[in-house]
């Protein structure tokens, strides 16, 4: 049998590869590098779709988890947690046009988008590994009244 409890981890461990693959991408495209940026941001956009799919199948499955910090750290958690919720919604539109957009060769486009999406997507993915270290490592978690 599958253990669903393993998902957190392994979506906290995709965002944090994907952020990884976002930046080095980045990186290799400012020096020029056109060929490995390409490699790098395909492979992230490919981690980003494990990423969903875990996500999914934690969020269809999984048992609900409550933050357990209190005091300051509540508002900034939530703080946290809305901001990339929001974000993250945009991130496979983004995400998937930006790279068709390089894909067709339309790096004018490409770029122009490329300047919205890359700090969403770095900002979608760092959060996330954020939001899981606050939740299932730092804070403990209560279950769902309901779970």
């Amino acid at each position: 049998m599958f253990d669903i409890t393993i998902l957190p981890t392994v979506n906290a461990s995709l965002n944090l590869i994907s952020f990884m693959l976002i930046v080095a991408g980045y990186v290799l495209i400012r020096r020029g590098q056109v060929q490995k940026h390409r490699v790098c941001m395909i492979s992230a956009f490919c981690v980003s779709v494990l990423f969903l799919v875990s996500y999914l199948t934690y969020a269809a499955f999984g048992e609900e988890k409550r933050f357990g910090g209190t005091g300051w750290i509540r508002p900034v958690y939530f703080t946290i947690l809305i901001t990339h919720v929001v974000l993250a919604a945009t991130v496979p539109i983004l995400a998937t046009w930006t790279l068709v957009l390089g894909l067709r060769g339309r790096f004018d486009k490409h770029r122009k988008l490329a300047r919205i999406t890359f700090p969403i997507w770095t900002y979608v993915s760092m959060t996330g590994v954020i939001v899981y270290l606050l939740l299932f490592q730092l804070f403990t978690p209560s279950s769902s009244p309901t779970g």
